[in-house]
């Protein structure tokens, strides 16, 4: 994603005036179909489709790409706003709050309840904007049984399994044992933030959601130190770490669901996606919780997708309240691959054996936190290249170039430290 502030007019007017386009052509004879704007493309895209299909009104779908708040800039400055948009970041829910983009939303379905750490997330100035629609598990290893027996338990037994497994790898008697598809900056990101909502309270994960904590405080410093402690075991990517950093997120599941180069991968649920695809054998991965210092009541990460309408559009909000409902999304929870943020869907309406696992882990999860870098504000919440996701990717290439933990933690703090309040002074 390219930072918006970034965005030169002219870039902005060529966006403008293609969106514009995209109006016309969603008009019909009988008037206009509800607009839609969303990231999703392909099969995501598909499913969300046939959703909206259970509308009482025609709705228009369109895929903004990656770059959706490029996207909804664009459209704001030629005056073509949609009805609704499907925000990947709690954090531009707020920003277009207080920016008087959107319509506040005065109710939801009545069965609509979601887990701790998500709650309060789309509100600016104690009024709601937006709601959940699609919800992601974020603390996940994937690997196969046939690699993998035993899997790790806790942070201590994962480095002791890498450093195993590293050695047997350089050696070339067995797969790395990790992938990463460290070209994704947000990849590293996720690796942060489980390893920091492991070591930091509650109130510190917030403050630095917020911007009301020092990102060279001893907390941020200890998860840094952890993922240096991992991340520089040699052997512990195929190819190394200067491989892994043009490793992007898709061929990382691939190294381990299909050529087995490496044994686990840590990432979201939205792996099985890429790994149905490319799977080989009849094998089906399994997954582990992302572990943590202590073995029980690991904090889990989640992430999610906002729906949001647009000042104006009365018929957007309806549309809105209506995705909230538990059955809204039911054709794509028949096909698989989706996760509801809403905790009162019952389990048994999830056809997809891994979702239904992972709905339940939602509901019970002592600690849950909301994934930090969607949370973080402007350019620092991170776009290729620019904010948290170079930062992490700086420091994977410290630790995995021979810096020594103590430089790369002291560089990495202070890129951080910078950019927060670089960020600070662009609210």
């Amino acid at each position: 994603m390219t930072p918006a502030g970034r965005l030169g007019r002219r870039t902005l007017l060529r966006a403008a005036a293609a969106a514009t386009a995209t109006v016309t052509a969603g008009c019909s004879a009988t008037g206009p179909a509800i607009q839609v704007a969303v990231v999703w493309n392909g099969e995501e895209l598909a499913r969300f489709r046939e959703v909206v299909k259970g509308y009482g009104t025609g709705v228009q779908v369109i895929s903004a790409g990656n770059d959706i708040d490029a996207f909804l800039r664009a459209r704001k400055l030629a005056g073509t706003s949609p009805d609704v948009a499907i925000l990947p970041r709690s954090g531009l829910v707020i920003e277009y709050a207080r920016r008087g983009w959107l319509r506040e939303l005065t109710s939801t379905a009545a069965s609509y309840t979601v887990p701790r750490g998500m709650a309060d997330l789309l509100s600016a100035d104690g009024r709601r904007y937006g709601v959940w629609v699609k919800a992601a598990h974020k603390s996940l290893f994937w690997y196969y049984p046939s690699m993998l027996p035993a899997p790790p338990r806790s942070w201590d037994q994962l480095v002791a399994l890498t450093k195993r497994l590293g050695a047997r790898a350089r050696a070339g008697d067995g797969a790395a044992p990790l992938s990463v598809g460290a070209a994704d900056g947000w990849v590293l990101t996720d690796w942060f933030e489980n390893v920091l909502a492991d070591v930091a309270s509650a109130g510190h994960y917030e403050a630095l959601a917020r911007g009301e904590a020092d990102w060279r405080s001893p907390v941020v410093h200890a998860a840094l130190d952890r993922l240096a402690e991992l991340w520089s075991v040699d052997g512990a990517f195929p190819g190394g770490g200067r491989r892994a950093l043009l490793t992007q997120y898709d061929e990382s599941v691939i190294q381990v669901v299909h050529h087995r180069r490496a044994t686990m991968l840590f990432e979201a649920d939205f792996v099985d996606v890429v790994a149905r695809d490319f799977r080989r054998g009849p094998e089906q991965p399994e997954t582990f919780r992302f572990p943590a210092s202590r073995v029980a009541d690991s904090p889990l990460v989640v992430g999610g997708d906002a729906a949001v309408a647009f000042a104006g559009s009365a018929r957007g909000a309806g549309l809105v309240r209506w995705l909230s409902g538990g059955s809204a999304f039911q054709p794509w929870m028949r096909a698989g691959g989706y996760l509801s943020p809403n905790v009162s869907v019952p389990l048994d309406d999830y056809h997809d054996p891994v979702r239904r696992h992972l709905a339940a882990e939602l509901r019970t999860a002592g600690i849950v936190r909301f994934d930090l870098s969607d949370r973080l504000p402007g350019p620092f919440t991170g776009f290729d290249g620019v904010g948290i996701w170079r930062i992490m990717q700086d420091f994977f290439a410290d630790v995995t170039g021979g810096i020594t933990a103590d430089e790369a933690v002291r560089r990495a703090t202070g890129q951080l430290a910078a950019a927060a309040r670089s960020a600070e002074r662009g609210r």
